[in-house]
């Protein structure tokens, strides 16, 4: 089932980049697996699928110490609090939701005890300012993406964004739009874009105009999985 989700997933992926002259080969799928048993998430590894999202620190962990996600990339998504930096240093290969300076230095406080490399990170942005969003206000990105580059334990990659919950498509592709412009603004601004590669936007049902817009990482849960119980 995961299988046949995902090649349709591809195809979408194919069309996006057709209509948007991209190569497909730049977007990567994210299976999120937030309430998803291991035996699917199992499913997903053999069906191919290489990186995975987190919404939850305690529940990633223990999906980690059971072995569920050997030999694959598991990021950390959702909003991370500092006093969760700790175990998420150690629990995560990236953290993809940092979203203010106390986050960024509390993840670079742990890391610098538990791992041995740098910990990659990219900043979480509220693109669509929607008060219902977490992420930092696009006015104040570049003043994070600076403090997070002096943090020798991080390595910035990129920012992520979640579309508004209201507003639609037209909502959805404004938003992406001013991600991949403050990307643009940011490298003009003196980041090197080494930095800044990483576009992740756009979930089950705005994955499409988030291709078109410019994403490298989409993040699927339901479009794969199907609906959570």
């Amino acid at each position: 089932m995961i299988k046949t989700s995902l090649q349709a997933v591809l195809e979408r992926v194919r069309e996006a980049c057709e209509r948007s002259g991209r190569d497909p080969g730049e977007v990567k799928v994210m299976a999120v697996t937030k309430s998803v048993s291991p035996h699917l998430i199992r499913d997903a590894v053999d069906a191919g699928l290489v990186l995975f999202g987190e919404n939850r620190v305690q529940e990633a962990r223990k999906k980690v110490s059971e072995g569920v996600f050997q030999g694959v990339s598991i990021c950390m998504i959702g909003h991370l609090q500092t006093n969760k930096a700790s175990m998420a240093a150690r629990v995560f290969d990236e953290v993809h939701s940092v979203d203010s300076i106390r986050v960024a230095e509390a993840l670079d406080k742990f890391a610098s005890v538990y791992r041995s490399e740098p910990l990659p990170v990219l900043m979480e942005v509220n693109a669509g300012r929607d008060v219902a969003k977490h992420g930092v206000d696009p006015d104040d990105a570049l003043e994070l993406a600076r403090h997070i580059l002096s943090l020798p334990s991080l390595r910035l990659k990129g920012m992520m964004t979640v579309a508004p919950a209201s507003g639609g498509s037209l909502a959805a592709r404004e938003c992406f739009r001013t991600l991949r412009t403050l990307r643009d603004e940011m490298v003009k601004s003196g980041i090197n874009p080494e930095y800044l590669r990483e576009l992740s936007m756009g979930m089950s049902g705005d994955f499409d105009i988030a291709v078109e817009e410019g994403a490298t990482i989409i993040r699927l849960g339901t479009v794969l999985f199907g609906p959570r119980s």
